[in-house]
């Protein structure tokens, strides 16, 4: 009798998970629906706007204007090629701009702003910064310092000494200009150690 009774309730559990919609059994999950895509999945296209004129304008000015008008790639320069930094925004205008005013342009574009100090007067146009070119010793006559460094390579071994009688230290490069130099303009590099004599910006090198 207790035979019997453990054979019905074997054979129930079997029959209980057999599955009862005619499909197969399996251990593994349905795979999800995907979705499919829409046309309003589909990126669009960057909105454009008017460029507007930044010269004359104070950096910060600017930089607030073109934040407003939806342009946030935003950079600026030395427009002297003295490659100072604009860290006070307040204190520099703005002399130049990579774009013309009234251009229309994605507003993803990087506008770059060319800049001098309040005091100063703008160039006629931007001061390009020296560089190597053909493996030859650029002319860093009138340059800054921190430019000629920058236009050299960074293994090269550069001495700096004031070209006055004063020794004093070259220490905040952009604000002195190179007197002379050597090896001279024009001189092949071939990584030999560089030397400048130089003075600041406001005095003369004789």
């Amino acid at each position: 009798m207790i035979s019997a009774i453990l054979l019905t309730v074997t054979v129930g559990g079997v029959l209980a998970c057999q599955p009862t919609d005619g499909s197969k059994a399996s251990g593994a999950p349905a795979p999800a629906a995907t979705a499919s895509a829409s046309k309003d999945d589909k990126p669009t296209a960057t909105e454009r706007k008017t460029v507007p004129n930044f010269v004359g304008m104070g950096l910060q000015s600017a930089q607030d204007t073109a934040q407003e008008q939806g342009f946030y790639s935003l950079k600026s320069h030395d427009s002297l090629g003295r490659d100072r930094m604009q860290a006070f925004d307040r204190n520099w205008k703005v002399c130049s701009q990579n774009y013309k005013a009234g251009k229309t342009i994605p507003v993803d574009t990087t506008l770059d702003f060319g800049a001098v100090k309040l005091e100063e007067t703008c160039p006629a146009k931007d001061e390009a910064a020296p560089s190597v070119a053909g493996g030859k010793m650029p002319d860093f006559t009138g340059k800054s310092v921190k430019a000629a460094r920058a236009a050299l390579d960074s293994g090269t071994s550069i001495t700096v000494k004031d070209a006055s009688s004063a020794g004093r230290w070259v220490l905040v490069e952009s604000n002195w200009k190179v007197c002379s130099q050597s090896p001279a303009a024009g001189a092949a590099l071939n990584g030999q150690p560089v030397r400048l004599k130089a003075v600041k910006f406001e005095e003369s090198c004789s």
